[in-house]
């Protein structure tokens, strides 16, 4: 191997103890069994508990993703209160809350008051002393009822539809010239709107 201009002479150390400098991940295997039996573990420990918090079903951010439906961070404090739950209660029953979320759609409202009231019905809440239930505790045939441990499912957020034939109203639709006009519309509303009323102040003076 030549060297060749005025270049920094390679200095290459290959005879270093690289055993000793590398990271070995022998212990995959077992830390993954190891995690698993955690798992099963903490679950048989909840007993009849949810294996998730309820959380509100909410819209995607921005005009990419707002067609998809996903988990919210939590319940806002106007759907708990159409629900007919305590924000403090709905706490200890697995229901999170987000005090700082707005509702900005009543149809997003609605869905996520359908989706507590759907989650209250099926709630069962077993008494810390089965002799002296408390207010709110589930008590006779409600704790023989049977139990599931997964929250509901997210809605859909496409409803199907039925094929039909297109209407000849809908084929002869423009949209880009409706679109165009809305738009040009909105533009030039608060001109015309001004040029309007100084037409009629002139005709006003006119008749004067």
């Amino acid at each position: 191997m030549g060297f060749a201009h005025n270049n920094v002479l390679p200095g290459n150390h290959f005879r270093k103890d690289w055993q000793r400098r590398v990271r070995t991940w022998f212990d995959q295997p077992g830390r993954k069994l190891r995690r698993r039996n955690a798992r099963k573990a903490k679950a048989a420990a909840l007993g009849v508990r949810p294996l998730s918090l309820l959380r509100p079903a909410v819209r995607g951010q921005t005009v990419r993703y707002n067609r998809k439906i996903r988990e919210g961070r939590g319940f806002t404090l106007s759907e708990l209160k159409e629900a007919g739950i305590n924000r403090k209660e709905a706490r200890t029953v697995g229901i999170v809350v987000d005090h700082r979320r707005r509702n900005l759609s009543e149809e997003g409202k609605k869905l996520n008051v359908e989706r507590l009231t759907a989650y209250k019905a099926k709630l069962i809440v077993f008494p810390r002393k089965a002799t002296k239930p408390k207010k709110g505790d589930s008590t006779g045939d409600d704790l023989k009822a049977e139990t599931t441990r997964a929250v509901p499912a997210l809605p859909d957020p496409y409803v199907p539809e039925a094929p039909r034939k297109i209407t000849d109203e809908e084929r002869s639709f423009d949209a880009y010239k409706t679109l165009r006009t809305a738009r040009a519309d909105a533009r030039y509303a608060g001109a015309r709107k001004i040029r309007a009323a100084k037409k009629e102040e002139e005709e006003a003076n006119k008749k004067k």
